[in-house]
């Protein structure tokens, strides 16, 4: 057994936790070929690594593996292959046994019985995914030689968490399928050779790859970042200023741990001199978390109670519309179009679906409308999805044309290019939650706007509408499936790109163009009004005014405030915060008659108009409100009154604004604990996101390729073996040939299995005759009793010997011994010929000595008896 050179004893995950030194667990992936890549990555890694690595090797499920020991000669780590309940130590290598799946969870490797038939399982998804969920960003796959695409989906589960990927180059890999499946997916963090990726992995850990906690933010990190989304949107045209800090933090980081940088400062550097990696990171900032049916129960609901309603409502043959914002490669938007397609055929929906699905990465819209997709997807289709709505080619799956026929793809930003429009189901799921709260408050008027009436709005599970009860209400809440409810909505600040009406990621000051709001406004009052108005904002902010407004309006003392609550003056800004505050709760247009207004000049009466400007172009989604005095009788007629019934009227005029008043305040409070519930769901999303599991889903391929891995693997250990038979048989050949005896091995049938050369000078044999019985060969020896002396040491098992001639005088002796296996079996006998010639001749001629001197000695004896 190896003896380990590294004399400190590993520590375990928890030793590790307690000296804030976590392990890093490198999972190896590989399948036909993979066995020498695997020998030549370990045999690369440094002996005072503190990695463990976690080998999930296609093998024959009914064979015992050589891996262990094949492996322990390229490392001077210690290969063990796992069992059950394994924990994990640094420099150690663990090794699948066949015919299981492995896992990983609270530091121990777990065994599982596979979960699908041979041929179809994918043990290196399974590891990676529950791999990702435990370690998070300290997780780091490796993908090498194979074929199919096992991998693939766990690399994507890595990926989605922060952690790293790391692909054998394909153009070295004996089978390139499983690298280039990965490195297709763009999930490929790194592509280097096996000799190379030990480096690699340690310079990536060093420079800060594993972000182990939030991004606390300096200001000069910020101004940094700011730089970085400034030089992504002047280079690409795509601004990712609404997306939140965090998201984008982690995101620079893990690209500056690839390229071994510790400071933020040198990343922009390389990003101001490489184009490449500029679209390298745009393309790490669109990593999607999708698949087919994601979150099962929120599609059954969809399909069960959803779509059918959708069909009953609408005629027959008539088409229905939906958009699926953020499609990413596509599973979202044929999910949609599987889903409804099933339901028109089991005659539930009698209506057709016309799909948009859109997305800001070209290449992502490139491999959806292509409809091809890994064999991996077939862990989140059932037997019968897969078989009816798509088509085996060679190692993938492609939708059929009635499905793909259903969707149009598009590139789109959702964030600043016009939305589509008389929907019937908005699909947006999982992309609220990486966009700031204020760019989702934005959206969701957005989205209610492009609806029909009565349309849905599907969202991911980790979404909500927030605070906007008045546009939506739920069909289920656990679904995430919301009904849009026909009201005049204030959308808010909804002209495009939407971080110009606000605070973006990275805290840049951006604020709403004013082009051409002064002449559109003038315009508009100079058509349909003449008293003085004032345009604002959703939030009060004043904008642009118009006439003498001084009368109604006055700057308050101390710092300037340009919004019209705090400049209204008294009478006036208890019904402008009430029409606001219902406004936001989706009225268009509110007329309050009869307001007394103080101001230099006495008290004015006014009717106020508030109303909510849908009009398409700049003035979209601003206020309009108009004071307009009233006429002068009015005034005349309130002196005529009673001073009781006037005072009457003044005290129920001052109840109901009370009343107004603090139900305008309840609103807001109610509204303010909706929006801090969003944001503790959103939070809730985003832990979640970063510590929870996926459901273990495990994939599947082609059973014919499996198998045909399985035996890659399984004639590569042969080989090894092959190798050492070899050099034991040249040892056998060498040691006898040294010992110049001939010897002849014969099996239990008495026919020949190997020879040496030295017994082709007794016996006439070449090699041919291998497998022929030794009756039949002609021989120089005069041993007849040769076949009937085998055959007694075969049946006593007790050696035989006998001195035999030759035809040309020389003497042998041939023994005879039975030939046993390691498993102490006879499995036919040996028979060796030893020369004895000469000493055959010495024997002759001490007996012809002897003899002479016996005859002399008796001539002696009887010449003295004479």
């Amino acid at each position: 057994m190896y003896s380990r050179a590294i004399t400190d004893a590993p520590l375990t995950f928890k030793q590790q936790a307690a000296a804030r030194t976590p392990v890093t667990v490198v999972g190896v992936g590989a399948s036909a070929g993979g066995l020498e890549a695997i020998e030549g990555l370990l045999a690369a890694v440094p002996a005072d690594s503190e990695l463990a690595f976690v080998v999930v090797q296609h093998l024959d499920p009914t064979h015992k593996t050589m891996l262990v020991e094949i492996l322990q000669r390229a490392t001077t780590m210690e290969v063990i292959e796992v069992h059950e309940q394994t924990v994990v130590e640094a420099r150690r290598v663990y090794v699948i046994p066949p015919n299981h799946d492995l896992t990983i969870k609270d530091g121990s490797l777990r065994l599982a019985e596979p979960a699908g038939p041979r041929g179809l399982r994918l043990p290196v998804d399974v590891f990676l995914r529950s791999l990702a969920v435990e370690l998070q960003r300290r997780a780091v796959a490796v993908i090498l030689s194979g074929m199919g695409s096992d991998g693939t989906a766990g690399a994507r589960s890595i990926k989605e968490r922060g952690g790293l990927v790391l692909v054998q180059d394909p153009s070295v890999a004996r089978f390139d399928s499983m690298p280039k499946s990965v490195i297709d997916a763009g999930l490929a963090d790194i592509i280097a050779t096996v000799e190379a990726m030990p480096q690699k992995i340690l310079g990536a850990l060093r420079c800060g790859h594993e972000l182990a906690r939030e991004p606390v933010l300096s200001d000069s990190y910020k101004d940094t970042l700011a730089e970085i989304v400034q030089l992504l949107r002047a280079q690409l045209g795509h601004d990712f200023s609404p997306y939140k800090s965090t998201t984008l933090v982690r995101r620079i980081e893990r690209r500056m741990g690839i390229h071994q940088l510790a400071a933020v400062a040198d990343y922009l550097r390389l990003l101001q001199e490489n184009p490449v990696e500029v679209h390298n990171l745009f393309k790490e900032l669109l990593i999607g978390v999708t698949r087919f049916f994601r979150d099962p129960q929120s599609w059954e609901y969809l399909s069960k109670e959803v779509l059918p309603a959708m069909g009953a409502a609408h005629a027959r043959g008539a088409t229905l519309r939906a958009w699926v914002p953020g499609c990413s490669t596509g599973e979202e938007a044929f999910s949609l179009a599987i889903a409804f397609r099933e339901q028109v055929l089991a005659g539930v929906v009698a209506c057709r679906l016309q799909i948009f699905a859109t997305d800001l990465d070209p290449d992502a819209i490139d491999r959806a409308r292509r409809g091809t997709y890994p064999a991996s997807v077939a862990a989140d289709l059932s037997s019968e999805r897969l078989a009816r709505f798509f088509v085996a080619d060679g190692e993938s799956y492609r939708v059929r044309k009635e499905i793909r026929d259903m969707v149009i793809f598009a590139q789109q930003n959702v964030l600043t290019d016009p939305p589509f429009t008389r929907l019937d189901l908005l699909s947006c799921r999982n992309f609220l939650i990486y966009i700031e709260p204020e760019m989702q408050r934005r959206l969701l008027p957005i989205f209610h706007y492009s609806l029909n009436p009565g349309g849905v709005l599907f969202l991911g599970s980790a979404e909500t509408i927030g605070g906007h009860t008045h546009l939506f209400s739920p069909l289920s809440a656990k679904a995430k499936l919301y009904r849009r409810i026909e009201v005049t909505p204030r959308r808010g600040a909804l002209v495009f790109p939407p971080t110009s009406a606000g605070g973006s990621a990275v805290e840049a000051p951006l604020r709403r163009p004013v082009a051409n709001i002064e002449h559109a406004a003038d315009k508009l009052l100079l058509a349909r009004h003449s008293p003085p108005a004032v345009l604002i904002n959703d939030a009060g902010d004043i904008l642009y005014c118009s006439g003498q407004t001084g009368r109604y309006l006055e700057p308050p003392a101390g710092k300037a405030n340009w919004n019209i609550l705090a400049m209204a003056r008294e009478g006036l800004r208890l019904p402008l915060t009430r029409a606001l505050s219902q406004l936001r709760q989706g009225r268009g247009e509110l007329a309050l008659p009869g307001l007394k207004v103080a101001s230099e000049a006495g008290e004015r009466v006014i009717d106020l108009a508030v109303t909510s400007l849908d009009l398409p172009g700049p003035l979209f989604g601003l206020i309009l409100v108009i004071l307009h005095e009233a006429a002068a009788e009015a005034p005349a007629r309130a002196r005529k009154r009673p001073a009781a019934s006037e005072e009457l009227v003044k005290a129920r005029a001052e109840a109901l604004a009370l009343r107004s008043e603090l139900q305008a305040m309840h609103e807001e409070q109610q509204s303010s604990h909706e929006e801090m519930m969003s944001a503790n769901e959103e939070l809730q999303s985003t832990n979640e996101e970063l510590q929870s599991t996926n459901e273990e889903l495990t994939t599947s391929r082609e059973e014919m390729q499996s198998m045909n891995e399985e035996l890659q693997t399984l004639n590569t250990e042969l080989q090894t073996k092959i190798d050492e038979l070899s050099r034991a048989s040249d040892d056998m050949r060498n040691l006898l040939d040294s010992t110049d005896i001939a010897t002849l091995f014969l099996d239990s049938a008495l026919h020949v299995r190997r020879f040496t050369a030295q017994a082709t000078r007794l016996i006439r044999l070449i090699p041919s005759d291998v497998g022929r019985p030794v009756t039949d060969i002609t021989s120089a020896i005069n041993y007849p009793e040769l076949a009937a002396d085998a055959r007694e040491v075969l049946r006593a098992l007790v050696f035989s010997e006998r001195q035999v001639t030759t035809s040309d005088g020389r003497w042998f002796t041939a023994k005879i011994m039975p030939y046993r296996t390691l498993e102490d079996r006879i499995a036919g006998v040996v028979i060796t010929f030893t020369d004895i010639t000469v000493a055959k001749a010495l024997e002759a001629e001490l007996r012809r000595v002897n003899d002479e001197q016996t005859a002399a000695a008796r001539g002696h004896r009887e010449g003295g008896a004479a």
